[in-house]
């Protein structure tokens, strides 16, 4: 009874395994770098760090302890000093390629740990399998850097499940796409033409600024961002910056703001600070052929032709102003229809001249004063006449003539006063 007993104990000691198969086992002891398995054969199992786990730092000695049961699965019989390699994490991922078949399936949304920045995306850990999400589809914009989703927890769904090629793909994109989808209804649905919100400055071009309004971007177009003249959008935001905009107009899924309000419209009181025949200062702010366009203030700008630069001929107007120079002119238009002002410096110094033109041309308005003395001749001609009448002799028939003239109402002359 004891021999076989022995016989039956040997053969059971000499059992066979083989390359793949899953057993079972018992912690018999565990190092830094390996944990050892009593798994019922001749040669104990052992189980490294590489094999129990995909993370580099994981700590055996805090995982297990001598004592506990192990499903492992054979890698290597004999690895050629009488040892059975065995393996944990490989047993794990043909469970986890199971889970993934079935996530892949019902398009389910899980979530890794990103473990490892690649040159082509993100090495994510779920579980103890592992997911490669290309660059392509970690976000809905391109991405230079992916740094900064190392250690970050990201969501995504699979795209592609093959266990034998070792491809578990994974995409974060069109979750993003799916939820920016939804917010973006949801703010459409909230917002009006008119109505003020709060944004963010997510990227920033040359023709304007793309606002993050939380759900949906809008264009902030260089012409909308003040009332004056606006050359670069990088000078006046930077990414990050928190903007208050007014919402101008929706077309669809695309809004366009604005940050041109009324109550900071400078044209809502220019026609009483800039009536015709008022002296303004202002500065040159861009020149052209035709003439420069003087800044009144902060978007009101006004043309100075070139004609009326000054009294004296002017080719063109860099010949005689340079950008930021102050000028004063006086308005000679105002159109606050087409909000368009003309200056003139020319009507200025004509003024300035015809001011000082009296003292210069005083002679002058004396001689003009003296032109009726050319008519005194003709008075002097006719009192001379008049005495060469008075000494002539009068005939008789004058003397006649003369007494018919006396008006018959006199009284005669008496004696006695011709006496006297």
């Amino acid at each position: 009874m004891s021999e076989l007993s022995f016989e039956e104990m040997l053969k059971d000691s000499v059992k066979t395994i083989h390359n793949g198969e899953v057993v079972e086992g018992t912690v018999i002891g565990v190092k830094d770098n390996e944990i050892i398995l009593n798994i019922g054969y001749k040669a104990d199992g052992i189980l490294t760090k590489n094999e129990y786990s995909n993370n580099a730092d994981v700590d055996l000695t805090a995982e297990v302890k001598p004592g506990d049961q192990m499903t492992v699965k054979v890698l290597k019989v004999n690895d050629g000093e009488g040892q059975v390699i065995l393996t944990y994490k490989r047993l794990q991922q043909d469970k986890m390629n199971k889970r993934f078949e079935e996530a892949f399936e019902n398009k389910e949304v899980l979530t890794g740990t990103v473990t490892e920045v690649l040159k082509g995306g993100l090495s994510v850990a779920y579980g103890e399998g592992r997911v490669f999400v290309p660059a392509s589809l970690v976000s809905d914009i391109y991405e230079r850097d992916l740094s900064k989703y190392l250690n970050q927890e990201i969501e995504f769904v699979l795209t592609e499940v093959n266990p034998h090629k070792r491809r578990i793909i994974g995409d974060r994109k069109q979750l993003i796409v799916e939820k920016k989808k939804q917010m973006q209804q949801e703010l459409l649905e909230r917002i009006e033409v008119g109505m003020m919100v709060e944004g963010t400055v997510k990227n920033l071009t040359d023709f304007g600024a793309f606002i993050d309004l939380g759900g949906a971007d809008g264009l902030l177009h260089i012409s909308e961002m003040s009332w004056g003249r606006v050359d670069d959008p990088k000078k006046m935001f930077k990414v990050g910056d928190v903007v208050n905009v007014m919402i101008k107009d929706i077309s669809d899924t695309k809004i366009a703001l604005t940050m041109k309000l009324e109550e900071n419209n400078p044209w809502k009181d220019a026609a009483e600070k800039y009536q015709i025949g008022t002296d303004i200062t202002g500065r040159v702010a861009r020149m052209t052929d035709f003439g420069a366009f003087i800044e009144l203030e902060e978007g009101i700008d006004a043309l100075l032709h070139v004609s009326q630069i000054s009294i004296e001929h002017v080719e063109k107007p860099s010949d005689v102003l340079k950008p930021g120079q102050e000028i004063t002119a006086r308005i000679v238009d105002f159109n606050e229809d087409t909000k368009k002002i003309s200056l003139s410096v020319k009507a200025i110094e004509i003024e300035e001249r015809k001011a000082a033109e009296p003292e210069e041309e005083a002679p002058a308005e004396e001689s003009v004063a003296e032109e009726p003395a050319a008519e005194e001749p003709a008075i002097e001609e006719t009192t001379v006449k008049e005495e060469v009448i008075a000494e002539a002799p009068v005939s008789e028939s004058a003397e006649e003539t003369v007494e018919e003239a006396v008006p018959e109402t006199e009284e005669p002359v008496s004696e006695e006063t011709a006496d006297e």
